[in-house]
Order: C-alpha cells, then structure tokens, then sequence
C-alpha cells in the first residue's frame, strides 16, 4: 500500500527502436530491375490485404505486425506463392534469424496460405529442444526489491506497470489497454485470439493505490500507461525501459522483462490458490497445458531442491 506517498508527475524515457537493414541471402533470388521495382509495392500490397483480414481475428498489436512484416518480407523477394520459394525462404530465415523468429514468420506465411486458400502445403516449423526448466524468471524477492527501488525513486508509472502484469498476468500488449475507466470498475474485458472475452480482475490493494495515483494525476479517465508525449506507451518501449530500469538497480536485465511478471502472477497464484484451471482462464489459455509451462522450476530452484532433498 502506499497510503503517504504523494505523486509527482510521472516521466517517462524516450525511446528509439532500432531500424533493421535488408539482408542478402543465397537463398533470395536476383531480381530484375523492372520486377525489383514493382516488389515493394506488391509487398505492400499483399501485407496490406493480410493486415485487414488480421484485424478481424482480433489478434495482439505485436502479433499483427510480425505476420505482416513476415508476408511483406516474403513479396520483397518473390513474385508468386509456390512451395519452392517458400522452402527458399525457410533457408533464408535459417541462415540469418534465431528458431523462435523463425518459427513466427513460418506460422505467418501459413496463416496466410490459409487466408489466400493457397495450399502448395504448410512450411513445417523448426523444431526447438524443450527445455525442463524456465530461464529469466523474476524471483518473488526480487520482484519485491524492485518494487521498492520504484516506489522510493518515485517512478510510478513502472512501479503500477509492473505491479498491473504481476498481479493480474496480463500480457505486455493487454497491460496499456487499461484506462482509469476499467480502475473504476475494478476490472477490464480484453477481446483476445478468436474473438474470445477474458475478463482481468484487478486486486483490491492494487485497484486502492492505483485510485490515489489516479486522483493525485487528476485523471478519471482515458490510458493511464503514457509515455512523455501523453501518448499510450508501446510494448517496445517496455521492454527497453526495463532493461534500464534493471541495469540501474543492478539487476539481471534478463530477467526484468514483460513476460516474467505474467510468470510470476502464474507462479505466485498456483502457490496460495493451487487451481490450474481457473489459473488457465485468467491467462487466457486455450489448454491447461500451456499454463503448466510457467509452472515449470527455474533452474535456480530445481539446484535448491536438489541440494536440500539428495544428500546420499
């Protein structure tokens, strides 16, 4: 709780998201000047046409612009759909893009074959070895720890962005949804993959401190996650910010990261509530196992109880 604190405004850092070059392949073919011309229309074009239909599937923000990224990368270098130059393709992603890229630009281009009703047949995905342990996680102390670094320094708006994904598992991209209206009511509707409607309870500590904040900005309603130019803040701009954020309190930044906080709120929710199913609908899985994945033992935790229960 934060019953003395009094809010100053919050600032926020600017940030500058990197611009990628074009990369060359063996696997991308030479290209005459008429058709290379003609590509980055065409690519458009069909990235336009992908995005519209995209956006009635009501997907995250993020993962329609990695499928239409994915579908104007591929126009840029070929004309036509055909198996062939999607295995092309596949080879060029291999030769510069790491298996999870990897994968995301295959599911797009087959989401897109599904879209067209093109069937040369599915590019298979890359196979990633299962791991039996969870890397990065953010440990409850230090969760806490940062919590409190936030609030002394009096950088609310991270201190309610962070405390929002641990205390309700939202993902980065459904935590700058909320707007005062949705603290008012104590919770938000969120349309997700499918069309389907997960409701996100808030807390009532967090809902309390998140009013004072709200009353000391003057705000009652609108996005309550801005950045400087009173704009909502972007996921990029998250995950950048947090890395700095942890790298100032001498923090691993690897392990301060938008999707640590859902596992924490995952971990945490299992470990004094035990009911997976209901844990599975808050998270807005389809199957309860994909919630067993974030239930799964750092490496950190499964080496203390190694060492605490083998001692033969």
């Amino acid at each position: 709780m934060i019953e003395n604190h009094i809010f100053p405004h919050a600032t926020h850092s600017k940030h500058t998201l990197p611009l990628s070059s074009r990369q060359t392949s063996a696997a991308i073919p030479r290209l005459s000047g008429q058709t290379r011309a003609a590509a980055p229309a065409r690519a458009q074009k069909a990235a336009d046409e992908f995005a519209r239909y995209l956006l009635t599937r009501n997907l995250a923000d993020e993962t329609l612009r990695a499928y239409t990224y994915a579908v104007r990368q591929y126009f840029t270098y070929y004309r036509d759909i055909t198996y062939p130059n999607l295995k092309l393709y596949k080879i060029f992603l291999l030769e510069h893009y790491k298996p999870q890229t990897i994968n995301q630009r295959i599911r797009a281009l087959n989401a897109y074959l599904d879209f067209k009703k093109l069937y040369p047949g599915h590019l298979p995905m890359v196979k990633i070895q299962q791991k039996t342990y969870l890397d990065h996680m953010i440990s409850e102390a230090d969760y806490e720890y940062l919590k409190r670094c936030l609030l002394r320094d009096e950088r609310y708006t991270y201190y309610f962005l962070i405390r929002f994904m641990a205390a309700t598992g939202v993902r980065v991209s459904e935590v700058i949804q909320f707007q005062a209206e949705d603290i008012f009511s104590g919770y938000k509707d969120i349309y997700s993959k499918g069309n389907k409607v997960r409701r996100i309870y808030i807390p009532q500590s967090l809902r309390t401190d998140t009013l004072k904040w709200l009353s000391f900005l003057h705000k009652s309603h609108g996005p309550i996650f801005l950045n400087r130019f009173s704009s909502p803040i972007s996921p990029g701009g998250i995950r950048s910010q947090l890395k700095t954020i942890a790298l100032s309190y001498h923090m691993t930044p690897e392990m301060v990261h938008p999707h640590a906080f859902r596992h924490r709120f995952a971990k945490s929710f299992i470990e004094k509530c035990g009911d997976i199913s209901l844990l599975a609908d808050l998270l807005g899985h389809d199957s309860i196992e994909t919630t067993r994945i974030y239930l799964m033992k750092s490496s950190q935790e499964q080496q203390t109880v190694i060492d605490r229960v083998v001692t033969w």
